[in-house]
């Protein structure tokens, strides 16, 4: 049971990286990762602590006193406790991303629901030992848990998501009921058998965010995740099965349980994010060669955009031809993300370069935006404030010059005399509701501009 556990914990883990690697910019799926990252280290903690259990009461292997493994013991239970409950939380943030104007609702779960439920675990993990814990204690932690969890799902059942909505909808159901055995568990076999179930729940809730994420970016989902999910198996596979040969043929301990867990963990997590790591390591080989470490990030974004570009011109529906302009834009700094659009496979860019490689199609896709924004700039000076100019500077300033005045800490150092008047009329004239308004307008207009190849 302990290899089968590894090995569905193992697959937790690369879903979790691989749903925030893949839009790591989006509120969705970081949470979604992140719930199916602890859940996957719930799993990895129950069974160290079977482990440390079985040692301590002399099963065959066991190297532990019981007066040694019981103190360790009650810690994993109550860490345990927390991460097995902590991905519902998290799960009912993910969901609501997927509801249409839920932003209040959003930060009301935010500033509100996480934090009271944040007290009410950590309550429980204090209160005891895993299915010892107060009656009590465990229902006010399920109200926290599962009341937001199934109004949620009454808000997706109405809006019904395009694509992914039966999927999440259905997913969602039976993790809510399974997250509702895990507030009064089962123990033994048929315990394990049910939190391995809600695995398999949260797997599908995963791939439904995925799919949600490609569908915003009109990317393509299945040969990238069939790839990485290839990367990661074969990784964890060379470094775990060697740690899984020594636990057949030697008998399991506790350490050779946390060395399985650990091996698998850090395989695929190397795997799964090489794009964050390679750049980590590149800030420290080369932190006097920016241009290097620029070129090195480039390539290597290029690469990784190859399995998620969708071949063919993209779709001329107005509706669907703006939100994929409106992803370009956000996207304007990352050639990655421009080069899997499906904007650069348009017709334009076709006749302006001379080869085929994607990252050109996304420099000349980043030219033809730039070109579009430009137009949108009034002809009476370098920079206003009046109405006239709003579309232009909502784009400008944020995408093309990289401007960030709503974010915390932002300061105005360094900023040309026309990035800091442009600050300062953000902060001042322009809340940050009114900017997203603002720039899903201008995006129209852009859009509008590309479809129609009106391009002097």
């Amino acid at each position: 049971m302990l290899l089968a556990v590894a090995a569905a914990a193992g697959l937790t883990w690369w879903l979790g990286f691989y749903v925030i690697v893949r839009d790591s910019g989006e509120r969705g799926p970081r949470r979604a990762g992140l719930g199916l990252l602890a859940y996957g280290l719930a799993l990895a903690v129950g069974q160290v602590r079977t482990a440390l259990e079985d040692a301590g009461t002399g099963a065959p292997g066991g190297v532990l006193a019981e007066a040694q493994a019981g103190p360790l013991t009650g810690v994993l239970a109550g860490t345990q406790g927390v991460m097995i409950h902590l991905p519902v939380l998290l799960w009912t943030g993910a969901v609501l991303t997927l509801v249409p104007g839920s932003e209040r609702l959003d930060r009301a779960w935010s500033r509100g629901v996480v934090p009271v439920t944040l007290v009410a675990l950590a309550w429980l993990a204090l209160s005891g030992r895993g299915a010892e814990a107060d009656v009590a204690v465990r229902a006010v932690a399920g109200v926290l848990l599962l009341a937001p969890l199934a109004g949620v799902l009454v808000l997706l059942v109405r809006a019904r998501p395009p694509r992914v909505g039966p999927l999440v909808t259905v997913a969602t159901l039976f993790f809510g009921l399974g997250a509702a055995l895990l507030v009064f568990p089962l123990s033994g076999p048929a315990g394990l058998l049910a939190v391995l179930a809600i695995d398999v729940d949260m797997a599908l809730l995963g791939v439904a965010i995925a799919m949600s994420s490609a569908f915003q970016a009109g990317e393509a989902l299945w040969r990238d995740m069939l790839r990485s999910l290839l990367g990661a198996a074969v990784a964890a596979g060379a470094t775990g099965g060697q740690v899984a040969l020594a636990i057949v043929l030697g008998g399991s301990t506790p350490a050779l349980a946390v060395l399985l867990f650990g091996v698998v963990a850090v395989a695929v997590a190397a795997q799964t994010l090489a794009g964050p790591v390679h750049r980590a390591l590149d800030r420290i080989a080369f932190p006097a060669d920016p241009e290097i470490r620029r070129e090195r990030a480039e390539l290597r974004d290029s690469s990784e955009a190859l399995p998620r570009r969708e071949q063919g011109p993209p779709p001329l529906d107005e509706a669907e031809f703006t939100r994929l302009t409106r992803r370009a834009l956000a996207g304007y700094g990352d050639l990655g993300k421009l080069a899997a659009s499906p904007l650069a496979n348009l017709p334009v860019i076709d006749e302006r370069i001379t080869g085929d490689s994607p990252l050109e199609r996304a420099a000349e896709l980043r030219r033809l935006l730039l070109e579009s924004i430009q137009r949108l700039k009034p002809r009476d000076g370098e920079f206003g404030t009046s109405e006239e100019w709003r579309f232009y500077n909502v784009l400008y300033f944020p995408y093309v010059r990289g401007l960030r005045p709503y974010r915390r800490g932002a300061v105005r150092d360094g900023l040309t005399p026309e990035e800091r008047r442009a600050f300062d009329w953000f902060l001042r004239e322009v809340p940050e509701r009114t900017l997203y308004n603002w720039q899903n307008a201008a995006a129209k207009l852009v859009a509008d501009d590309l479809r129609t190849g009106n391009r002097q």
